[in-house]
């Protein structure tokens, strides 16, 4: 299918894409294109016009920052793939990045235009629920921080308010000796994750001292699951431990359902997923 016929403008500022958006509140913002631009051409979304902020250079980075890790909304997936500071700070986010759509993809795709999307099968969404990142968004006049816990609230919807983007992700850096994974099982074509888990953990002295664990995929929206990382936390790292916890995995949630897996597969992915992920953090 084809778009409908759209108005495109092309924005010089952060300041001057919010003021176009203010004035045509059902514009929607274009950053790398690969979210939008097949939702516009399946006519899921019908805006009237594109403000396209491709080359708002000062959205584009990587840096350390007050004990965090800030990238600029407008970075690529590709960007954070190679990022050196990041493959040493949080090397999840660069085991995310790389295993994101293909190469096409990652060289114009952006965290903020993916996790905006939110799409319920997006990678990002469960790395940054597992790091505990804050999404900062302006609206031109306020700035606020969103949690990633608070910032997804379901299915392709976020805490953005009209009117408002994102400029940068903030993410603590974790403590000397954390361990990370991305572990995720993905649809061929799409290589978006059928099931994904996100997991970051501090072993000390043989036992789990802080865990984190988030899915993508499972459910109509990304989320942390309490039950894997409270059967999991306090515990032994042996593999019976892992095991146990690995299958507490999506108990609580409404497990998606489509041509690609039914719920029961999804649960057992889900569970198969996890243990992989605590095994590589908590091994």
């Amino acid at each position: 299918m084809l778009p409908n016929t759209v108005d495109y403008y092309r924005a010089s500022s952060v300041s001057d894409a919010l003021s176009v958006l203010k004035a045509n509140p059902d514009a929607k913002i274009l950053a790398g294109g690969h979210s939008l631009i097949p939702a516009m051409k399946l006519r899921l979304n019908s805006p009237s016009m594109v403000i396209d902020i491709a080359n708002l250079s000062d959205l584009n980075y990587i840096k350390e920052e007050g004990g965090n890790i800030c990238i600029g909304a407008m970075t690529t997936h590709g960007q954070i793939a190679h990022s050196s500071l990041l493959a040493e700070k949080l090397p999840l986010f660069t085991e995310t990045a790389d295993v994101i759509g293909d190469v096409q993809v990652r060289n114009m795709g952006t965290i903020g235009g993916s996790i905006a999307h939110a799409d319920p099968s997006a990678d990002w969404p469960a790395a940054l629920l597992a790091a505990d990142a804050s999404i900062v968004v302006t609206n031109g006049d306020d700035t606020r921080s969103i949690s990633a816990v608070d910032f997804f609230v379901g299915f392709f919807s976020t805490a953005l308010e009209e009117g408002e983007i994102i400029t940068e992700i903030q993410v603590p850096i974790p403590a000397a000796g954390t361990k990370m994974t991305y572990q995720k099982f993905m649809q061929p074509a799409s290589r978006f994750a059928i099931v994904g888990c996100a997991a970051m953990a501090k072993v000390e002295n043989g036992v789990v001292a802080d865990v984190k664990v988030a899915f993508t995929g499972v459910s109509d929206g990304p989320f942390r699951d309490g039950n894997v990382e409270a059967a999991i936390s306090g515990k032994a790292t042996t593999a019976e431990n892992i095991a146990s916890a690995a299958a507490q995995a999506a108990a609580d949630v409404n497990l998606n359902a489509d041509h690609y897996a039914d719920e029961d597969y999804r649960q057992h992915l889900a569970r198969v997923y996890a243990k992989r992920a605590l095994s590589a953090v908590c091994g």
